[in-house]
């Protein structure tokens, strides 16, 4: 399994990349991706919800009213969850979302989403680029080039580079992390991955381990 790398122009540079079968060929797990999807998400929620019981309300303790002969039902005091005001029933209390995941699910997981991005031609591979300094209209250029200005796209870099990161920050659609950085969410979430052409190695030697 191959593909062609690309120059920053969108032209073909005649070299091609081999892409390893066990990584990018297999058949996709969707529950896997699932699991990892629903981690990554449970893990961004702040779990600082939070109501109060009848014992947390300020209020008096005073009875409203007699015990028997009112001909209504009993009361006790003014806290009580059947008035407005009063404590809640099982209220949210602060917790945390987070959960675990064997790592050979997770890396199940990417390669899943990375199966089903090839089978739907969602997969390029770009030339390794640098830029002397952060310039976003330089990276809109190679959005351009590579008709990816209108869609979601994720850029793998096989090692952290400063300027190209900030090129892209202030693109909403555009995404740029390092190759041990990207979860499966991020892969679902873009229409298009684009790995740098270092990173092609990296990154599947990262899910052999």
């Amino acid at each position: 399994m191959e593909l062609v790398v690309l120059n920053t122009s969108g032209k073909e540079t005649g070299r091609k990349v081999t892409l390893d079968e066990t990584v990018f060929g297999i058949e996709p797990n969707q529950h896997a991706v699932y699991l990892e999807v629903k981690q990554y998400l449970a893990a961004q929620r702040q779990g600082t919800h939070k109501a109060k019981e009848r014992s947390e309300i300020t209020a008096s303790t005073k009875k409203l009213k007699k015990q028997k002969g009112s001909g209504s039902a009993r009361y006790g005091d003014i806290k009580s969850p059947t008035f407005r005001g009063g404590g809640r029933v099982f209220g949210p209390k602060p917790r945390d979302y987070r959960f675990k995941l064997n790592k050979a699910l997770k890396r199940l997981a990417k390669k899943s989403v990375l199966s089903q991005k090839m089978r739907d031609n969602s997969i390029r591979v770009l030339e390794d680029m640098s830029l002397s300094a952060p310039r976003t209209k330089d990276f809109i250029t190679v959005l351009n080039a590579l008709a990816l200005n209108d869609k979601k796209a994720l850029f793998i870099l096989p090692e952290a580079n400063k300027n190209v990161y900030l090129s892209s920050r202030n693109l909403p659609k555009a995404k740029v992390m390092n190759f041990n950085e990207v979860s499966s969410y991020d892969l679902v979430n873009a229409g298009e991955v684009v790995f740098f052409e270092g990173a092609v190695e990296k990154f599947q030697e990262n899910l052999k381990k």
